[in-house]
């Protein structure tokens, strides 16, 4: 008996040595492994702690290092250790650009490095790609991606407003204006200015592109003249109409080939989703680089229908078709609006056209969409309004390769939890798990001892 008591005593002490001799291997090979791969997981409601889709395909974009020096102090007076904010967001870019460098300088110690470099407040980045310079005085996605998308830019582009008609303007704050739209051009490396044709003899020729945003009054024979040379040359046009009259610029349809109705656009969709009748809404997109895997709503208030006439001048794309089961509404817009067979015409309807054709060794690049409220101040935080005008304006300055999602500042929930709930869940994982753990042990050993 004692003999066999002998035995599986033996036994038992190889079987729990050969476990922790495995259970020792195991860990050593997580371990191993752990330090040789590195996998994260966002679980944060939005994704709060990872680069946006948007973000990443901007890095892409940047072939070569990026450098970034924070000029910062050990402790900041508002937020505290302000150098690992810094180094802990910087760290997500590092992430996915493995060759963007992070320094820092003391601007307390060290004031005159920060002077020349301009720097204004504490924390400040001087973020430095291709021999180009951004500063940057605020920590977040939004703000330091475009900052990138800028640098990634060769130059800056100038683009053109035509001016002096009641036209939209970039820089205006009323509803009517594009003053949100031209902030968010200026953060992406655009300059603007306006150019009154009445006065100035032509459009500058350093001008990326002219837009044409929606004047009130009509242009003068002279400015339709000084407009259809500029096209002529080959000028790159964006061109926002509305359902009222052309302004005198018929001239400009007929030379691009395209026919704009009469009328407003009405979709019973928007109705549908409590928007109001005359919003059309954008799904379908043509296949063109600038909507290419671009499957966001866009929302057109009052828009009209633009008609592609057959030519061999100009390759024309329909970018957007709306009102699969509207119409374009030639009556009167109040009260009752019902479909008229013999008047309007029936959807789907076409709103917006991306044109090319090859001129003096270049491709020139024209678009006209028919509504220019779909960028106004008013309507430009609906849907996806202002990716679609961003991506309008890098094509046609030619920087179709920085057509990417904007990259949105985003707010993320917090979970706050009472005191209460606090005690009860360190008491649960750092009492009661760890009891249960051992009380599990000491029966499986009591049990073990028994049959010994």
């Amino acid at each position: 008996m004692t003999v066999l008591n002998k035995k599986l005593r033996l036994h038992y002490l190889i079987q729990n040595g050969v476990f922790v001799i495995l259970l020792l291997l195991l860990v050593g090979l997580l371990g191993y492994f752990a330090a040789q791969t590195r996998q994260q997981w966002d679980v944060s409601q939005n994704g709060r702690n990872s680069l946006s889709k948007a973000s990443i395909e901007i890095l892409q974009k940047l072939q070569g290092p990026v450098q970034v020096t924070a000029y910062a102090t050990e402790q900041h007076a508002q937020f505290g250790g302000i150098r690992k904010i810094i180094t802990d967001f910087v760290a997500l870019y590092q992430r996915a650009k493995p060759d963007l460098s992070l320094t820092f300088i003391d601007p307390a110690e060290q004031p005159k490095l920060a002077q020349k470099a301009g720097v204004q407040v504490n924390g400040e980045m001087v973020i430095t790609f291709n021999q180009r310079r951004e500063h940057l005085t605020v920590i977040n996605e939004q703000a330091f991606s475009n900052v990138l998308m800028r640098l990634a830019r060769a130059e800056d582009k100038l683009i053109i407003a035509l001016s002096g008609h009641g036209e939209r303007r970039l820089d205006g704050s009323a509803n009517y204006d594009l003053g949100e739209f031209g902030r968010q051009l200026r953060a992406n490396g655009f300059n603007s200015q306006p150019l009154n044709l009445a006065i100035e003899q032509d459009v500058p020729a350093n001008a990326s592109m002219l837009m044409i945003a929606s004047p009130q009054t009509d242009l003068l024979e002279g400015e339709v003249d000084k407009l259809l040379n500029y096209i002529d040359r080959g000028g790159n046009l964006l061109w926002l109409v509305d359902q009222e009259s052309l302004r005198g610029l018929l001239p400009l349809t007929e030379k691009l080939h395209l026919t704009l109705t009469p009328g407003v656009v009405v979709d019973p969709q928007a109705e549908q989703l409590k928007a109001p009748i005359t919003f059309a809404l954008g799904a379908n997109y043509g296949q063109h680089v600038i909507t290419n895997q671009f499957d966001y709503i866009t929302v057109f208030p009052f828009s009209r229908q633009i008609t592609i006439n057959e030519n061999e001048e100009w390759h024309a794309v329909s970018l957007v078709e709306v009102a699969q089961q509207g119409w374009v509404e030639t009556g009167d817009l109040q009260g009752e609006i019902v479909f008229d067979q013999d008047t309007d015409v029936e959807g789907p309807i076409g709103i917006a056209a991306a044109l090319t054709r090859n001129i003096q060794d270049r491709e020139q690049r024209v678009i006209v969409v028919g509504s220019g409220h779909f960028l106004a101040n008013t309507y430009l935080g609906n849907g996806s309004n202002l990716d679609f005008g961003i991506n309008l304006v890098n094509w046609l300055t030619g920087d179709e390769e920085l057509i990417v999602i904007q990259p949105r500042a985003t707010l993320d929930s917090h979970l706050v939890l009472s005191e209460s709930e606090l005690t009860l869940i360190v008491v649960g994982f750092l009492v009661l798990l760890p009891l249960l753990f051992l009380g599990s042990g000491i029966v499986i050993w009591w049990r073990r001892r028994r049959k010994i």
